[in-house]
């Protein structure tokens, strides 16, 4: 080429050409292929066939490919076409390009598989409607795409969120896995009676916070006097989420403080047995010992580097004779051991800026006391926008530390999220919530379009996780009901997938208002049996689709 094109004006663009492809291929490291696309259209109609050929090239032009209208040999390429005449397709038809331009025009096809380890969720190709056995907990780690089980999962309200979790819920729930939820909008009501039914009454329990049965605990309750360092560090977090509002910064002092006179009061009821264990007995030593033993030591805690005072007075509402008193001095701990599924709905409480992180870190703690005495056994902890109460800076500690617990002990955190604008403007999420999350799961984005690229920033997302995340419920196939949802491991591999289910799983899934109350409704005609409901109105619509 380099002798040929001194010969020709053309033969030497083309040689520019030709080194401007191999220098980027060198410099990029870019695999090299043969390619040939091409669209074949028929019609009897010469002038319809006219305009097709206009379509197609005009719209080809728009993707910035240059269409050439074959007429010599199109008896030739149709018959290449076919699957298995490869051999007869004539090589002058293809040209060099690299991978990535190759297999652009291939958006349609599908090449998802099955996954072959044992424990997972069926899923369906989003395309073809083909079931799918998917597991995204437990080979990702084998293979070293994940490093933890945890997943964030994020979709404006309507987009199919509580449905995917349902879903998700109950299979993982039906392999064997310890539920506990912590939700505020009764997304699990449904699921949850089913399983209590089919267990009859063993399983499926549902706390609903309420201030004749509000939700208490002992964090200084332990079986056998024994508090690791985590253990502690959790009790200090606690104190601190009682003392301090969102606002204000826990200084180095007061942290170390307040860390200080939990080991102090941890070996005073090692040595006494005869002190009860509770908030009550700690704010007590607070008060009467060691708030004298700072006044006596001989390097003084002034109190603007710890206001003893101050926090007794701002926690003397948890102790005795308390408007909150009942909280963190229950006499039994809230017992998760023998319950698979576990919802708490603590709905009422969700405007309450005082109790609700309180009864939030309440319901966790709970599920990590479960973690660490159910050994060898899958859990699973689900915060739906629960997670809010545990966005103060103040909570980034504890969440960090949740969060390597549970992947300690065979656990999983999954924290699930409509509020865009929340996680955007929250540091203490990026840095503790998505950042210890592999699994990254987004449902229909196109109510946050104009946020989408903050979305992509905070979440770390390639133009390639873009693109597939906003082609989500695009192109929906009518015949079906289904809504896609994207699911992402580890930075390196994303697959968009349906959730495609039965009529029966529809029903008890479903979050929409009007069938909610038409299956309740059925259910007490039918003396309170919600599956002999959902059976019913099955076949119902089945019927009137026939």
């Amino acid at each position: 080429m380099l002798s040929l094109s001194r010969y020709s004006r053309s033969n030497s663009i083309n040689r520019e050409w030709i080194e401007q492809y191999l220098n980027e291929a060198h410099s990029y490291g870019l695999t090299s292929v043969r390619a040939h696309f091409n669209v074949m259209a028929w019609s009897d109609d010469a002038e319809e066939l006219r305009h097709i050929k206009n379509d197609v090239g005009s719209q080809l032009a728009s993707m910035e490919c240059m269409p050439r209208h074959n007429t010599i040999d199109c008896p030739t390429l149709y018959w290449a076409a076919m699957p298995g005449n490869a051999a007869d397709f004539p090589a002058e038809e293809s040209f060099y390009t690299f991978t990535e331009q190759a297999v652009c025009l291939f958006t349609e096809e599908t090449n998802y598989r099955s996954s072959l380890s044992p424990f997972g969720i069926k899923m369906v190709d989003r395309l073809t409607g083909k079931p799918l056995h998917l597991d995204i907990s437990d080979l990702p780690m084998k293979r070293g795409i994940t490093t933890n089980r945890n997943k964030f999962v994020l979709g404006p309200s309507g987009s199919g969120k509580s449905f995917f979790m349902n879903h998700l819920v109950r299979q993982y729930y039906e392999q064997g896995t310890h539920v506990v939820l912590v939700d505020t909008g009764n997304s699990y009501q449904g699921l949850c009676e089913m399983i209590r039914r089919k267990t009859h009454g063993e399983d499926g329990v549902y706390f609903t916070y309420t201030e004749e049965k509000p939700i208490s605990f002992n964090p200084f309750y332990t079986d056998d006097y024994v508090f690791d360092v985590e253990k502690k560090d959790s009790i200090k977090t606690l104190l601190l989420t009682l003392w301090k509002s969102e606002d204000d910064k826990v200084t180095k002092t007061e942290s170390g403080e307040l860390g200080s006179a939990v080991n102090a009061y941890i070996e005073r009821i090692r040595e006494d047995r005869s002190i009860t264990p509770s908030f009550n007995t700690f704010y007590e030593y607070m008060r009467d010992d060691y708030r004298r033993e700072l006044a006596d030591r001989e390097i003084k805690v002034e109190k603007s580097d710890f206001n003893i005072d101050n926090m007794l007075t701002t926690m003397r509402q948890y102790y005795r004779d308390g408007r909150y008193d009942f909280l963190l001095n229950s006499t039994e701990n809230i017992d998760l051991l023998g319950k698979r599924f576990i919802v708490f709905e603590i709905d009422s409480i969700k405007e309450n800026r005082e109790l609700f992180p309180v009864v939030t870190i309440i319901i966790m703690e709970a599920f990590i006391n479960k973690m660490r005495r159910l050994k060898g056994v899958r859990k699973q902890l689900i915060v739906e926008e629960a997670w809010k109460a545990l966005s103060s800076a103040n909570m980034a500690e504890y969440l960090r530390y949740m969060y390597k617990t549970v992947r300690k002990y065979y656990g999983e955190a999954i924290v699930v999220t409509q509020e865009v604008d929340d996680i955007i403007s929250s540091p203490v999420v990026k840095e503790s919530i998505i950042n210890n999350s592999d699994c990254k799961i987004l449902l229909d984005q196109r109510k946050y379009m104009n946020k989408f690229d903050q979305i992509q920033a905070l979440l770390g997302l390639t133009e390639k996780e873009k693109s597939q995340i906003l082609s989500i419920n695009m192109a929906n196939n009518p015949s079906r009901l289904y809504k896609e949802v994207w699911i992402g491991l580890g930075g390196t591999q994303s697959a968009v997938y349906a959730t495609e289910v039965s009529a029966e799983e529809y029903l008890a899934y479903t979050t929409e208002e009007t069938e909610k109350v038409e299956v309740y409704r059925l259910a007490e005609q039918l003396g309170g049996d919600i599956e002999a409901a959902i059976r019913q109105l099955a076949e119902k619509r089945r019927s009137s689709k026939t």
